[in-house]
């Protein structure tokens, strides 16, 4: 593994940033807080313009063909930003699924207009179970004259309401199946949830009785689960790119903090409990950025531990952000979470990503489960031909 970026990701890294400075500073991020779509039209058209959408998706249909590290390194200063958009559901979780289904014919059809943005998708998959595993799937899709009908709830879909395309998870009688929606299907109706995290969209989504044909299924009728597994490896590791933004910005905010702010006469960071604070979170960042970037790379090399590292990067990165942006507010004095101070837009950001895709204990137990499924291969592996029999 190479450690350091190349010039076309530190080039996309840093063009990135730059837009998002200008188009995402935290006034704009305020605005887009009180529209009822959260989000900005022509932003968004800016960032297919500079083919964002489709950074990882195949040059076949219309994307760059770029990886999982320079979509991280895109998450990442998005969650610096605290970005408000339906990026992370169309290009991580709705692009991810379809590509990871091998449906030509599908990828076909959808891949080139998410990649233009033309088309602003998303992925339903919690129940009311709030399991991310197959045993949590629970909407029934049963078969009908033409193809499905789906029924159901679907909870916390994100921006699902200016979502074109949603892609259902449901159960059919042969297990878990992907489903392709259109957003405005005739039967789906829904209702917006109070987000702690106001750049953040989401909503309840109701099927009654949706009819979907039989060309809808993503992939094959019930191994919807071979698609969603790499799926939701990529949304845990772009989450954690986002929250790894999230607190590189509340650390530097504090850093900055305390060479100005005050007390007896000298700034507080010449105190050692400052110093010590400051320095714990650079820490935490460091490592967690170490742990993102390795798990974005062992992604695209088709490392044998791609899964267990991205699940030890959402467990760390989890817990990191949770610390250093609880340390920010601490050494801000309170002021930091105010709703006047800027500081609370990226710990909430931070704080939004946490239990999403895995939490950090599910990550943990994840984890634990592919070391020793590891280590009993490799034994099995070590042992001489015909020992125990």
């Amino acid at each position: 593994m190479d450690f350091d970026f190349t010039n076309e990701q530190v080039m996309l890294r840093d063009l990135t940033r730059e837009f998002l400075n200008r188009e995402s500073a935290p006034r704009a991020v305020r605005t887009l807080m009180d529209d009822p779509r959260g989000f900005s039209d022509a932003t968004w058209n800016q960032i297919a313009e500079m083919g964002l959408p489709g950074l990882a998706i195949d040059p076949g249909y219309g994307g760059q063909g770029l990886g999982m590290v320079e979509l991280a390194l895109v998450l990442d200063e998005m969650g610096r930003a605290a970005f408000p958009g339906p990026f992370f559901a169309t290009s991580v979780l709705a692009a991810s699924a379809i590509a990871a289904s091998g449906d030509d014919a599908q990828m076909a059809r959808y891949l080139p207009d998410i990649a233009s943005g033309r088309t602003r998708a998303t992925l339903a998959l919690i129940d009311g179970a709030l399991a991310w595993t197959p045993e949590g799937v629970q909407l029934a899709a049963s078969r009908g004259t033409s193809g499905f009908v789906l029924n159901g709830v679907k909870r916390f879909v994100p921006f699902a309401h200016v979502a074109d395309l949603m892609l259902v998870v449901a159960r059919t009688d042969e297990g878990v199946t992907l489903f392709a929606v259109p957003g405005d299907a005739p039967g789906l109706s829904q209702t917006p949830n109070l987000e702690m995290d106001h750049t953040e969209r989401s909503s309840t989504v109701t099927f009654d009785g949706v009819v979907v044909s039989a060309d809808a299924v993503i992939g094959q009728v019930g191994r919807g689960w071979d698609v969603l597994g790499p799926t939701l490896q990529r949304a845990a590791l772009g989450a954690a790119a986002q929250m790894l933004g999230a607190s590189r910005r509340c650390m530097e905010m504090s850093v900055e903090y305390a060479k100005v702010r005050q007390q007896f006469g000298q700034p507080i960071g010449s105190f050692q409990a400052i110093k010590h604070t400051c320095a714990e979170m650079l820490l935490d960042v460091e490592n967690s950025h170490a742990m993102t970037y390795y798990a974005a790379w062992a992604l695209d090399a088709g490392s044998p531990d791609a899964a267990l590292a991205a699940s030890c990067a959402k467990a760390y990165v989890g817990d990191a952000s949770r610390k250093v942006c609880g340390n920010a507010i601490q050494v801000h004095g309170g002021i930091g979470f105010t709703w006047e101070y800027d500081l609370h837009l990226y710990f909430k950001r931070a704080k939004h990503f946490e239990p999403l895709y895995g939490d950090a204990d599910f990550h943990r137990e994840r984890a634990l489960q592919l070391a020793l499924e590891r280590e009993s291969a490799r034994q099995e592996e070590s042992q001489p031909v015909g020992a125990g029999r």
